[in-house]
């Protein structure tokens, strides 16, 4: 039995790191990216356990092994992952449901991952259902930024309900940035 919680423990959020490592873009395939998706950021424990103390990450875990994860980034912690600094100030210059996406309280997906062994079993929308209950009565949506050659990310999320409100390049990659309404 898969049991979908907060992260709360730090042999949890090594567990993030570790499965982070066997997805990351440089430790996959090229078939693996094309066919089962990628994750683009590698973060360290010190990161984790800040954002995770600011609002926590959802995981999924097989006994005592995290097979899945989300992670949760706020306003407040924009500034722990420099490499995601310039994602938080683009967010800021976009408009949403007419408004600015500043003028909202918004959750940023800080990523999200399925295990190999536990793709296809619905853990996806499983750790999105159990992170939309804990976080839709704070914040008004989520908001993300998935490259748009990781056909397989934005088809889920686009499942579960998040829509393209920007597209972009930079020197990696074409970027969708994608939001889910929650109300």
């Amino acid at each position: 039995m898969i049991e979908i919680k907060s992260a709360e423990t730090q042999t949890e959020l090594q567990g993030i790191l570790d499965l982070q490592w066997e997805n990351h873009l440089h430790t996959v395939t090229e078939s693996e990216k094309n066919e089962q998706g990628f994750v683009t950021v590698r973060h360290n424990m010190d990161q984790l356990q800040l954002m995770n103390s600011i609002a926590p990450h959802i995981i999924a875990k097989d006994g005592e092994k995290v097979v899945g994860y989300i992670l949760a980034m706020t306003k407040a912690s924009k500034d722990l992952v420099p490499i995601l600094i310039p994602m938080f100030a683009q967010f800021d210059q976009l408009y949403y449901q007419g408004k600015r996406v500043s003028d909202f309280e918004y959750l940023v997906i800080g990523q999200i991952c399925v295990g190999k062994s536990h793709r296809g079993q619905g853990l996806f929308d499983r750790m999105y259902a159990a992170y939309r209950e804990a976080f839709s009565e704070t914040y008004s949506f989520a908001i993300t930024e998935i490259a748009k050659s990781n056909t397989r990310s934005l088809s889920a999320h686009r499942r579960v309900g998040f829509e393209v409100i920007h597209e972009f390049k930079d020197d990696l990659f074409d970027w969708a940035i994608v939001a889910w309404d929650w109300t």
